[in-house]
């Protein structure tokens, strides 16, 4: 008998250990996205006391306004390193698209899409960052809503992300599309997985556009995702649209803990 509280106590130190092991072989990227609407609605700063509870590593916004805004979210949130791109999505003012992160950002660039159906310009930034010592190729998107080969999601699809060299990616925004719809099954083609599918939330009782208007027939437009390459072997193991009793934007926001092992898989 005297034996067996130290057999449970190595038990316990065992199981321990295999956790700590398990954890030190994944990397954790905690992320969101958001479609701010040039902040008609909000100032940075709700935005980021808003976001606060979500201790995030990284955020992707749309329609932001220029200048120091992304930063003042930053502040808030205590996330230093930004990047806010140069083309306002269809020209107008004060649409434009950037990155906030907490650790630093690197490779930063801009690609300017334009396609034969819906409004022009549109645009996606992305930036690198080493989270945890691994890199991670992170991009933020606004894009129209388009059908399988004839918009900027095919553009996307077929002649930027073939060329992206980093081994794990991400890419989050507002898409315009529901997943289903042709031009999100044609970024899917492309090696990219949306973090709903692992959550396996039913989202045709949900949305994402118009927060404004909650009582409308909105059921099922939830068009702004998160996406993270499957040749990364990465799961998403939390996450939801986040609701707010007073909306800051036309949009929800929208996040995902996501889950990368740190050796990939072999293809």
């Amino acid at each position: 008998m005297d034996g067996l509280p130290s057999f449970s106590v190595v038990a316990l130190i065992a199981c321990v250990c295999l956790v700590a092991q398990a954890e030190a072989e994944e990397i954790t990227v905690r992320v969101a996205s958001y479609n701010v609407e040039f902040s008609r609605s909000t100032t940075p700063e709700q935005v980021g006391e808003m976001l606060k509870p979500y201790n995030l590593d990284i955020i992707g916004f749309d329609e932001v306004p220029d200048g120091d805004w992304t930063a003042r979210v930053g502040k808030v949130l205590g996330m230093k390193h930004y990047y806010v791109g140069k083309i306002s999505s269809a020209n107008h003012k004060d649409k434009y698209k950037s990155i906030l992160c907490r650790t630093p950002l690197r490779e930063t660039k801009e690609f300017p899409l334009s396609a034969n159906r819906g409004w022009n310009p549109a645009s996606v930034v992305r930036a690198v960052t080493d989270i945890d010592g691994v890199a991670i190729a992170f991009y933020s998107l606004h894009i129209c809503a388009s059908g399988r080969d004839n918009g900027h999601a095919y553009q996307l699809a077929t002649e930027i992300l073939p060329k992206e060299t980093v081994e794990r990616v991400i890419v989050v925004g507002d898409y315009n599309n529901k997943i289903g719809d042709e031009a999100m099954n044609t970024i899917e083609s492309a090696g990219m997985r949306p973090s709903w599918k692992d959550l396996k939330l039913d989202l045709s009782q949900l949305f994402t556009y118009n927060a404004l208007d909650p009582k409308g027939k909105h059921q099922g437009r939830v068009i702004d995702h998160i996406l993270y390459n499957t040749a990364s072997g990465a799961s998403a193991t939390e996450g939801n649209i986040i609701e707010l009793a007073q909306p800051l934007s036309d949009h929800k926001p929208v996040w995902a803990k996501l889950v990368f092992p740190r050796d990939l898989p072999k293809q």
